[in-house]
């Protein structure tokens, strides 16, 4: 399947920005193209809710501004759960959230995989790579080239550690995962430059050094309190910095969202000092 055109980074926000006049999808394409940013995460978390008509019309709108689009499937999602009827619903809100991607002329798209519930992490990990197949395996029937990323997550409840998603990636076409510093930091408390460094080389040593040129990151402060609470960078530990002069170092390509509560302002802020860097 292809890489991002241009083997560069994107910087963009997660949804249409606060600055858009209003919030529909063409609007916030074209507000992040006045920010001078370059991508936009379409968020699908209560619901696919973008029809086709206006999926084609962000694409056209989106090649035409260089803005780069990928989404977010809806927070339903429970690929490990043991009832049937919301296993398949699992799977077609990750599917459909890939059709309306494609459709979009977008990139990839990422999903929270599902709690761990009463399930060993042995268990779950086989449940969810079995549902995962089968999203897979519509996607490609249906011809919907887009990059499926189930994300790391914060709560030690839920799927999603560094080594689950990398496992569950491998071997697996269209299939790679989706990087949440901020949910790192929570889950393990990494928070350095050599912690940042090696989740790269992690990635490196298991799919090639490809990876590096085809990344869905989202980065944004973090609480350390019971429920994860994203916050904006300058109210949080996070070692932003550290982390973007990392992301230099290794020359990543593909796409940060900024999941931030003030959204564009912190991608504007980390796509600035990434662009300071040498």
């Amino acid at each position: 399947m292809k890489l991002i055109h241009g083997l560069k980074l994107y910087f963009g926000p997660a949804g249409v920005p606060h600055a858009a006049k209003k919030k529909d999808t063409i609007t916030g394409i074209r507000t992040v193209k006045e920010l001078n940013l370059n991508a936009m995460e379409l968020e699908f978390v209560y619901g696919v809710k973008l029809n086709e008509e206006q999926a084609n019309q962000a694409k056209i709108l989106s090649r035409e501004l260089g803005i780069i689009l990928t989404a977010h499937a809806p927070y339903y999602i429970n690929l490990n759960s043991t009832e049937e009827a919301k296993l398949k619903n699992s799977i077609n809100f990750i599917v459909q959230s890939a059709k309306v991607l494609y459709y979009a002329g977008g990139y990839s798209v990422c999903f929270h995989p599902g709690w761990y519930q009463q399930s060993s992490k042995e268990e779950a990990f086989e449940r969810v790579k079995q549902a995962l197949k089968k999203v897979v395996s519509i996607v490609k029937d249906e011809g919907y080239e887009v990059w499926i990323r189930p994300e790391t997550m914060e709560g030690k409840t839920k799927f999603g550690e560094l080594d689950e998603v990398i496992k569950l990636s491998e071997g697996l076409d269209y299939v790679l995962p989706c990087v949440d510093f901020a949910h790192l930091r929570y889950r393990y408390g990494w928070n350095s430059k050599e912690e940042f460094e090696n989740i790269l080389i992690k990635l490196e040593d298991s799919f090639g050094k490809e990876i590096l040129k085809n990344m869905h990151i989202h980065i944004s402060g973090i609480k350390l309190d019971k429920a994860g609470t994203h916050v904006n960078l300058n109210e949080a530990d996070l070692k932003w910095k550290e982390l973007i002069e990392i992301i230099k170092e290794y020359n990543i390509a593909g796409v940060i969202i900024s999941e931030s509560p003030n959204l564009e302002e912190d991608a504007l802020i980390m796509m600035n000092y990434y662009n300071t860097l040498k």
